[in-house]
């Protein structure tokens, strides 16, 4: 099914302004006001400039194949595991997260209609919202079905964000006792937190890499100029609704903000209404986390099966699957061919493209949801988890992968010079590289010393 431009900024939206958004203001506390917001936009911008380079990297592969699989493929065939598996890691993990969020608000929503023990159970209500809602939804093939379900989620987001202005511009009593020292620029003061504990918040809260190959997939053209629009709306309107949010959330509760800004609010219509908007966007947020995560399990099984393939078949008849081997021939096939040969010809060692349909479908999706299930069932908090996460999870498919896709295959066509948009491109793609590294590093061992 061909998808338009509003349904990939749709998708897009939806899969960044996940459960991200609500600890946007938290985000702030080390920071500042100012400092936050601008940390907001060099994230923003950084996050644009990696999804431009993903859909100049699309070219490189058969149209409709894109994935970080593929294209990891034409790098080093060898990591291609590698990357899948972190891909499949980070996306189970937001997802976990996303069912705990439901079973957070889940039953604080039901206590202003019930006060039975059973309907305000956790786990109760994790797994009626997982079998009635989550698990039919992810098991829809095409992000494109999910367009209307994105819808809802982005009216969710946006009431959110207007909850969080009308309590900043008319805050109630109670809110007003819960508010601390607003700083405008670095603290003075010390946190239990630093600027690396709360950095791996503005990268995840951008983090919609993993859908990008497959929206540009679906999309009727291909070309750079038509898929760039995807990234430039959608990461836009991202980058308003964080700005908005985030600063009128800290300025609402200054640094007695916690990690899940709904949770100050006190019990009212309105902010029952935006527990319900969030859960509606975390659930319906969980299959587009569950897509990525499956395409890589399979990527991963499909690695294991022709890697057993292909041991059978060369022990019979040599590398070839035809002949053995004679003097001339390479014992290691030669991954430095020109790009123009694998974008012209499918070359022979490139692995076939076994869809993912029927059984294998099946089972992978029940593997995903169940194992979901358990740990949002077993979990009570991930917020320390969710730390690790963002900062490698999402730091490698923001700033990671798409760099070192950008930096090795952009320009490779071009035999002389290669034109200055396309060398800004290029080395754009090292800058990301470089920054993704050096973010996972020290934001990673901040989180591993975090009590």
């Amino acid at each position: 099914m061909v998808t338009s431009i509003r349904s990939g900024v749709l998708t897009l939206l939806h899969t960044a302004c996940g459960a991200g958004i609500l600890a946007m203001p938290y985000a702030f506390k080390p920071f500042g006001l100012v400092p936050g917001v601008v940390m907001i936009v060099i994230c923003g911008v950084c996050a644009m400039q990696s999804l431009f380079i993903q859909a100049r990297v699309a070219r490189y592969v058969a149209p409709g194949k894109a994935s970080f699989s593929a294209l990891t493929r034409l790098i080093n065939p060898s990591l291609s595991i590698v990357f899948d598996l972190a891909i499949a890691v980070k996306c189970f993990g937001v997802g976990v997260s996303y069912m705990i969020v439901v079973g957070d608000l889940m039953p604080q929503i039901m206590s202003t209609w019930t006060g039975n023990a059973w309907l305000l159970s956790r786990n109760v209500q994790i797994s009626l919202i997982m079998l009635f809602f989550v698990a039919p939804l992810s098991f829809l093939k095409k992000l494109n079905s999910l367009r209307y379900a994105s819808m809802v989620a982005i009216s969710s987001v946006a009431y959110l964000c207007v909850l969080v202005l009308v309590h900043y511009v008319a805050p109630s009593n109670e809110i007003l006792k819960l508010k601390g020292r607003v700083s405008y620029f670095f603290p003075r003061q010390s946190h239990d937190l630093n600027m690396l504990n709360t950095l791996p918040i503005f990268v995840f809260a951008y983090t919609c890499h993993h859908n990008m190959f497959s929206i540009i997939n679906e999309q009727k053209s291909v070309r750079f100029e038509h898929v760039m629009k995807i990234p430039l709306i959608s990461i836009s309107l991202a980058l308003a609704l964080y700005i908005a949010i985030g600063c009128a959330g800290y300025l609402t509760f200054g640094d007695n903000i916690i990690g899940n800004i709904i949770m100050l609010y006190p019990q009212s219509v309105s902010s029952t209404v935006g527990r319900i908007a969030i859960v509606l966007l975390v659930m319906l947020a969980f299959p587009l986390q569950c897509h990525p995560a499956r395409a890589s399990i399979h990527q991963i099984l499909q690695y294991f099966t022709e890697e057993n393939a292909t041991t059978s078949t060369t022990s019979v008849a040599g590398p070839t699957g035809l002949a053995g081997p004679d003097e001339s021939s390479p014992l290691i096939l030669n991954n430095s061919l020109d790009i123009n040969e694998v974008i012209e010809e499918e070359p022979i060692y490139q692995p076939k493209d076994t869809p993912l349909r029927g059984k294998s479908f099946i089972i992978i999706t029940c593997g995903i949801l169940v194992a979901s299930y358990c740990v949002a069932i077993s979990v009570s908090s991930l917020a320390h988890v969710l730390a690790i996460v963002g900062a490698t999870g999402s730091t490698s498919i923001s700033f990671i992968l798409p760099g070192l896709f950008g930096y090795k295959l952009i320009g490779t066509e071009h035999k002389a010079d290669m034109p200055l948009p396309t060398r800004l491109f290029k080395y754009s793609g090292l800058a990301l590289f470089i920054l993704g590294l050096l973010i996972m590093v020290t934001c990673l061992t901040a989180a591993l010393k975090l009590n």
